[in-house]
């Protein structure tokens, strides 16, 4: 029997369109595209406009200035956590530690609106020196939120994009405490002292110290018994990662600056300060680059209170 050439081109011409289909989807919804940074932070930090863009039923904001800031002007419907000691408990004359009892977790943020399926959105303020609102970004990723971003600039960048502000208390939408037994601690962006002492000669590891270049020197401002950091730590204040008016550097201008201190995208990174707030800020800056981070709560209080080793600079 003679051969159908005609049916098998059209069987080639469609395999052919099939071909050019497949890889032109691909192409679009980018599902072989390498990761890069900027997908990597997506959704970590935010903008004024994008904030205004999630309905505010799907979302709950944290102000995390001092109570009578937000009584004089507060994104509407933000509530107000201005206390971070709030979330801590002291152990063996070591302070800053995270509470980490779920109960208390659920009583505690269930009556604010807080649900497993919300956004939580953080802002403070730019001149703040501790920036407590990276310290509540990494508890709130402890305590298991998966969706949890910062607002770029805090609300001065709210006031800057000119959009609406609301005066007086706060009113949360209260949720069931039943709402949060979902959620589970995310042990993996802790660390304690016997991790550290354990990985901090290893080059699979960065202890990076977050606190002013005095402190790392020697200098105990904040009633450490001693002085120094911890061996094999490198000094990066925290405020090296962001702008003069608070908004997070470039990307391209973080990444320079870790070149510069030799850190690798594919080591694990443990930050700390004195009591894991200003650390935990730049646990935030790890996060958004795409970084394993771990931030250590006890940090600099814990440290300096153990038979641990302590290095000075000089």
């Amino acid at each position: 029997m003679k051969p159908d050439t005609t049916s098998g081109a059209r069987i080639l011409s469609r395999k052919i369109r099939v071909s050019i289909l497949l890889i032109l989807s691909l192409f679009l919804t980018g599902i072989h595209a390498p990761q890069s940074f900027a997908e990597k932070g997506v959704g970590l930090l935010i903008t004024p406009s994008m904030l205004s863009a999630i309905p505010q039923d799907k979302r709950v904001v944290v102000d995390t200035r001092p109570a009578w800031k937000f009584l004089f002007g507060h994104i509407p419907g933000a509530i107000n956590l201005d206390d971070w000691w709030e979330f801590t408990y002291k152990s063996e004359g070591v302070k800053g530690l995270l509470k980490d009892d779920k109960t208390f977790i659920a009583e505690k943020f269930a009556p604010l609106g807080f649900s497993p399926g919300k956004s939580i959105i953080i802002y403070g303020e730019p001149d703040d020196p501790w920036r407590t609102d990276g310290r509540f970004f990494w508890m709130f990723e402890y305590y298991g939120f998966q969706k949890v971003s910062l607002l770029d600039g805090g609300f001065a960048s709210w006031k800057k994009a000119d959009k609406k502000i609301e005066r007086g208390r706060q009113n949360p939408t209260p949720q069931e405490k039943s709402a949060l037994n979902s959620i589970n601690l995310n042990l993996d962006v802790i660390a304690d002292k016997s991790m550290i002492n354990k990985y901090f000669l290893s080059n699979n590891f960065m202890i990076i110290d977050n606190r002013t270049q005095k402190e790392f020197d020697g200098a105990t401002p904040y009633g450490s018994p001693k002085g120094g950091h911890i061996p094999n730590a490198i000094h990066i204040h925290w405020s090296e990662f962001f702008q003069a008016d608070g908004t997070l550097k470039t990307q391209s201008a973080l990444n320079s600056l870790l070149r510069q201190n030799e850190i690798r995208p594919n080591q694990e990174i443990i930050v700390y300060c004195t009591g894991g707030v200003r650390s935990g800020m730049a646990y935030f800056v790890f996060r958004y680059l795409g970084y394993k981070v771990r931030n250590y709560d006890g940090s600099w209080w814990d440290w300096s209170r153990s038979s641990l080793l302590v290095e000075h600079s000089g």
